[in-house]
């Protein structure tokens, strides 16, 4: 997930929703400058010969540090323009129409997969990203890109259930519990129709991933059976409506419940008794890149051990770079929200890319979220 992992529809659904999405989301969709004197990059020229002048970077929200990027280009004097997103389907849909506005992004495992069909990824050069030896093999050999070909493991993660225990007196223990009357118009859960029906399919004891259409139809209506209880969708900082009171439970990355737990100690994760997804988060490079070396090369200086520490600090998403976590907090790398027991990892389930039947979760979330 993320980060948000956030993802649910096939190419042509995607594409039917291009035109709209370039016209301008909700998200950002035109690359900003830093903001820490943007100019200066520029100004200051390339330092290392071969890079561009600039990099557009396409990326979550909330999801890389402002100190990070300014010190990529105070160090090589590149500037960094980025543009957000809210899911990898909106993702898809603008690098789909256009590969060339953007120079690097970040994709989760089954739509790095699904870039890969649609020829939109260019291969990675492994020799400009010598700091890659600092990330886990596992990591590196994912079923959506088994030989890291056309992608660099950026974050990982999983989704947990988080509750306030100050408000919430009823025990949690998985999905079933959030179905109470108790929790009426409480619950904040995703806006991500992949995670929230894959879930329903895990409630039924099924794959997150299952596509016969009997199970979906009794997942949508699951989704319907909970919607009571549904406060707000929200996959960009569902933590702000649990620490504001809206919301006294819900459904969410396990990093966002850690940072909602260090303003509020009574916020308690569960990992679902049921199950949950995990999910890996990769650097991706567009088909038509116009500064692949420079893309490279910011991925190689994320890479650095105290550089992706510095981002699990502010980010508290689960590293896959081992020797970042040489460095990290005993606490992070201790939070079961953020790195399950491996007891519990067993029931973890990733997403894969689904091909066209992703068309027929695309219509039950929007019949859902319609009701």
């Amino acid at each position: 997930m993320k980060k948000n992992l956030k993802k649910w529809t096939s190419l042509a659904a995607t594409m039917l929703l291009g035109a709209s999405l370039i016209a301008g989301c909700s998200s950002g969709s035109t690359p900003n400058e830093t903001a820490s004197d943007a100019g200066k990059g520029a100004a200051a020229g390339t330092k290392d010969e071969g890079l561009s002048k600039e990099l557009n970077l396409f990326i979550w929200s909330e999801y890389i540090p402002q100190s990070v990027l300014d010190q990529f280009q105070q160090k090589y004097g590149v500037k960094i323009n980025y543009a957000t997103y809210a899911s990898n389907e909106e993702m898809f849909a603008k690098l789909a129409v256009d590969s060339s506005s953007y120079d690097l992004s970040v994709a989760s495992g089954y739509m790095v997969e699904a870039m890969k069909k649609q020829n939109l990824l260019a291969e990675i050069d492994h020799a400009n990203i010598p700091n890659l030896k600092n990330v886990g093999k596992e990591f590196l050999t994912t079923p959506s890109d088994p030989e890291s070909k056309f992608s660099v493991p950026y974050l990982w993660g999983n989704v947990v259930i988080a509750v306030n225990t100050d408000k919430v007196k009823i025990p949690i223990k998985g999905y079933k519990d959030l179905f109470n009357p108790e929790l009426k118009q409480q619950l904040v859960v995703l806006d991500d129709a992949r995670s929230m029906i894959g879930l329903a399919n895990i409630m039924q004891g099924k794959s997150i991933n299952e596509t016969d259409s009997a199970v979906l139809q009794k997942s949508k209506q699951l989704l319907i059976d909970l919607k009571p209880n549904v406060k707000a969708f929200d996959s960009d900082s569902p933590k702000t409506l649990l620490l504001n009171g809206e919301a006294t439970a819900g459904i969410m990355y396990g990093a966002e419940a850690s940072l909602a737990r260090r303003e509020n100690p009574s916020i308690k994760t569960i990992l679902p008794e049921e199950g949950f997804e995990l999910w890996q988060d990769d650097f991706v490079i567009p088909k038509n890149s116009p500064h692949k070396k420079t893309a490279e090369a910011f991925i190689n200086f994320i890479l650095q051990p105290e550089i992706s520490a510095e981002i699990s600090k502010e980010f508290p998403y689960a590293n896959p770079n081992m020797e970042a976590h040489k460095l990290m907090d005993k606490a992070i790398l201790e939070d079961p929200a953020v790195y399950p027991p491996q007891e519990d990892m067993k029931r973890g389930q990733y997403m894969i890319d689904l091909g066209e039947k992703s068309q027929e979760l695309d219509r039950i979330w929007s019949e859902l979220k319609l009701q």
